[in-house]
């Protein structure tokens, strides 16, 4: 059975090319897409970033500060994992978008530590056609950060502006 949503267009005999997003049109309400691979958390990842970001806290980038709280142990900034869950799932659902229109109900629900391998999840909760613009569409979906036990560790909703398939003339066919 082909799957709906292929991975894979064919540019030449014996030749496919990676696919990346997904059109306005392949969206379907209630459908949840599970982005992989995982990614395990380093140290470097949260100095680098919390650091990148200005994110000074103690707690997130001094190992002797952070053994002195209820943690013991320096926790992973929140913009670092919401960066690398943005980003593990921006292939499977805007990398075609035109505009990311917004986030909104951003929760940090768990801690998440260096060692914690992480998994992101979509699910569609609407969309609608664009008012003004008629050859896109809007798409706002519920993305969900979970450690590899499972544990929901972030979650948000994001809105985005992607095309519909009437729009692919035009378009980088490269991608």
């Amino acid at each position: 059975m082909e799957p709906l949503l292929p991975a894979y267009k064919q540019v030449g005999p014996n030749r496919y090319r990676e696919v990346h997003g997904m059109y306005y049109d392949d969206f379907v309400v209630g459908d949840t897409l599970e982005h992989r691979p995982g990614r395990t958390i380093t140290e470097v990842d949260n100095i680098w970033q919390s650091l990148l970001c200005l994110n000074t806290h103690p707690l997130h980038i001094d190992a002797v500060y952070a053994s002195k709280t209820e943690w013991e142990k320096p926790l992973i900034s929140s913009l670092v994992s919401l960066a690398i869950v943005g980003g593990m799932s921006l292939n499977g659902t805007s990398a075609r978008c035109t505009a990311n229109l917004g986030w909104d109900k951003i929760r940090l629900v768990s801690p998440l530590f260096v060692g914690d391998t992480i998994y992101a999840e979509t699910t569609i909760l609407s969309k609608r056609d664009s008012k003004s613009r008629p050859e896109e569409g809007i798409v706002t979906v519920e993305t969900r950060g979970l450690k590899a036990d499972g544990t929901i560790f972030l979650t948000y909703e994001r809105s985005f502006l992607v095309p519909k398939k009437s729009k692919r003339e035009g378009l980088d066919p490269n991608y």
